[in-house]
């Protein structure tokens, strides 16, 4: 594994006003890569960040075949993790108190993902379902939660889904986009919807929220440009407009949003490169995507950048990204928590906290390809 370059920390912030540490949860692939066999290293990790000094403290908790994705119950109490593999799994652990031993994480349940190569789980706003993205198969699986977080008795009892939607077709890339590819489920604003970014075929799938908790398919929210392979999106916080990455395009696609049908119209295209006038390599692969007031952060795989671009007026962006360099990282996925912009980097393997304001890299903490970083409910 590469090593990282430790920099000097930055100012801290007025630690009258700092808030207690907290709590992050860290999925992995296996350690050797993501296509590597599971058992190889793999497993999630739990990592303290200091909101004062952006330091970073943790370690592997509990292993369980590639967790790319995790997702944690707003009690704090349940956490969820996908197995990318095929056929793919979803496991549910317990979380334990800190002060109640060495095992903050146990193993409750594991059941069949609906499908291969899960990459993304989203809670439903009640927290009575848990929605899983299955990239290889396309598919979206529905499973219901109890009270308590945990699976429902008829999930538990069939050991899968209770639901699971598929989609056909495909898009220009013949490597990448040769059939559906579900790859990120999102609540549209209002609440009545539920939508999926479907990179193998260029659409914002869309499914309708029914009043017993289940889907019903809906038809396309809207169309992204052909071979554009949108991947994460974000929306405004007006609901007015939402923000998707092209993975295979290399740039922010901008839709303007109607609520009542839950249909976006593109609007805007803004190439992911700084200065704009530049061009990303095509080996880049964008990937997850962030709001943060008016700024939307993205992180670019093998360019090792986060890039920045500012929103404007009339909801679009502003064609000046500004980027952060990570000194060797593969920023797959990040979060911003108390001001920090915390990154998970799959390659070398790393979690970084990128300063508030600067985002210069503050701390380093070595974490084998590191997949997504969710912070732990407070209270």
């Amino acid at each position: 594994m590469t090593d990282h370059p430790q920099p000097s920390p930055p100012s801290a912030p007025d630690t009258a006003s700092v808030p207690s540490p907290r709590t992050l949860w860290v999925g992995t692939y296996p350690e050797l890569g993501a296509d590597a066999p599971a058992g190889a290293g793999e497993g999630i990790w739990r990592v303290t960040l200091d909101p004062a000094t952006g330091r970073l403290d943790g370690r592997q908790v509990v292993r369980t075949p590639a967790p790319s994705f995790l997702a944690v119950h707003p009690s704090g109490r349940v956490l969820y993790a996908v197995g990318e593999q095929d056929p793919g799994t979803v496991s549910v652990f317990t979380v334990a108190d800190p002060a109640d031993g060495d095992d903050p994480l146990v193993h409750q349940a594991t059941v069949s993902s609906g499908g291969d190569s899960p990459c993304h789980l989203l809670l439903a706003p009640d927290a009575r379902t848990l929605y899983a993205a299955n990239y290889a198969s396309g598919t979206l699986a529905v499973l219901p939660l109890d009270a308590a977080g945990f699976l429902a008795p008829e999930v538990a009892a069939a050991g899968g889904p209770a639901q699971v939607f598929g989609h056909t077709g495909s898009g220009p890339r013949a490597d990448r986009q040769e059939s559906s590819h579900a790859h990120f489920v999102a609540h549209a604003p209002g609440g009545r919807h539920l939508l999926v970014s479907d990179l193998g075929t260029d659409e914002l799938r869309r499914y309708r929220v029914a009043d017993d908790g289940l889907l019903t398919e809906d038809g396309i929210a809207a169309r992204l440009p052909a071979g554009a392979g949108p991947r994460h999106l974000v929306f405004a916080a007006d609901g007015r407009h939402a923000y998707v990455v092209g993975e295979l395009d290399r740039a922010v696609h901008v839709l303007s949003w109607d609520q009542d049908s839950a249909t976006g119209a593109h609007v805007q295209r803004v190439p992911l490169a700084s200065p704009p006038s530049a061009e990303l390599p095509s080996t880049a692969l964008p990937s997850h995507i962030v709001r943060e007031g008016d700024l939307l952060l993205v992180g670019v795989r093998k360019t090792d950048l986060v890039v920045a671009l500012r929103v404007g007026g009339e909801g679009r962006v502003e064609s000046k990204p500004v980027a952060t360099e990570l000194s060797g990282g593969w920023p797959r996925h990040l979060a911003v928590v108390d001001g920090w912009t915390v990154v998970a980097e799959q390659v070398p393997g790393a979690v970084v906290t990128l300063a508030p304001g600067s985002r210069s890299v503050a701390r380093v903490l070595p974490t084998p390809s590191a997949a997504c970083v969710v912070p732990h409910p407070i209270g």
